[in-house]
């Protein structure tokens, strides 16, 4: 996450707000113009979009995140799955916070904590805290979404609170096309934005099908479609988030530079930033030069392979680091630094390990 003032600024939404600094998307390949899409406030909605909005926007919320190291500070949605307090986000909404505070649309304020989350899934669960009453809650989707059907998103973007925003369900398992973003998503017409990360993705009886996790943005900074994880009732995800299970991923601590990557002699996943404290610090890794204006002086070391196997640029890597390693395991990075090539060990941490870390 960016950092941010406390509360007022919204938190990114990737690829407009997931998106994590020093690392900005490549536009992927797609149609050249968006989806038609309604810029949707509830009395331009359709009558039974309107009821359908009007009876779950109390189950819905905004959430403050705070970096008490850091002190920065993001706000995004999540909405209640339970009248016991349980309340659903996504994971980039809570990932660097410390303190969390959620408010609801009657104006009450509560203080919540993380218990348990999917990094690599992009979505957590937390837990209101003391005593309170009973919650109006969401229902998880007891069947797969169709691709056609008409959606509704409910969200804190664009200073709104709790607002709608209407869409179509475009696809089904989409990639995100980066490594660090999770797969298998919803595709969207509804035009979301920074503020409705965590946010419900509703069917037309009021039940969830997805969380909104992130944005793909056209050339004019529009959004030209919308990703939510997939969530159901009886879904393995949902399974370990209820059982309060934490699955981090594994991390060395680099932040990437994507105008660079995989476009050096030989290609690889070019560093922009060491984050202090370290796996990838400790072992003598290092990021970019800049002058004081900011101007590039010199590239970081570039990462040509992990374990012997060869990256060629930052998704690469990335993938290779998740799909082959865990949390505690030690690799072999080979790298190339001053036209010379070499190779260092690194025991991998996890992500939440981190507080320096706002991408791997």
């Amino acid at each position: 996450m960016r950092p941010l003032p406390w509360l007022p600024v919204l938190l990114l939404l990737a690829l407009a707000a997931y998106l994590l600094p020093g690392w900005s998307p490549r536009p992927e390949a797609g149609p050249q113009t968006p989806p038609a899409v309604s810029q949707t406030l509830p009395g331009e909605l359709p009558t039974n979009t309107s009821d359908l909005f009007q009876a779950t926007r109390p189950a819905v919320v905004q959430i403050e995140s705070l970096n008490t190291r850091t002190r920065e500070a993001g706000l995004g949605t999540g909405f209640f799955i339970s009248e016991g307090g349980q309340v659903m986000t996504a994971y980039h909404v809570v990932s660097t916070g410390q303190l969390f505070r959620i408010r609801t649309l009657e104006g009450r304020s509560y203080r919540a904590r993380v218990t348990a989350y999917d990094a690599a899934a992009d979505v957590a669960l937390m837990q209101v805290e003391g005593r309170a009453p009973g919650f109006p809650f969401l229902p998880l989707a007891g069947a797969e979404p169709r691709v056609g059907q008409e959606v509704l998103a409910i969200g804190n973007s664009g200073g709104d609170f709790l607002q709608p925003r209407r869409g179509v369900l475009l696809r089904l398992g989409a990639e995100a096309g980066r490594a660090d973003f999770p797969q298998g998503t919803l595709e969207m017409s509804a035009p979301l934005a920074p503020g409705d990360s965590g946010g419900p993705i509703l069917d037309g009886t009021g039940e969830v099908i997805g969380v909104v996790s992130f944005i793909r943005l056209d050339t004019s900074n529009q959004t030209r479609a919308s990703y939510a994880v997939p969530v159901t009732q009886d879904s393995p995800l949902v399974g370990a988030l209820l059982a309060g299970e934490q699955r981090d991923v594994p991390v060395v601590g680099l932040v990437l530079d994507v105008a660079h990557s995989g476009l050096t002699d030989p290609p690889g996943a070019v560093i922009q930033r060491v984050a202090r404290n370290s796996p990838a610090e400790e072992a003598g890794l290092r990021g970019a030069r800049f002058d004081g204006d900011g101007n590039l002086l010199d590239l970081g070391d570039v990462i040509l392979s992990v374990n012997g196997r060869r990256v060629r640029d930052a998704n690469d890597f990335i993938r290779t680091v998740r799909g082959d390693a865990t949390i505690g395991d030690t690799i072999r990075l080979g790298y190339l630094r001053d036209g010379e090539e070499r190779e260092t060990t690194i025991t991998l941490v996890g992500a939440r390990a981190l507080t320096d870390l706002n991408e791997e």
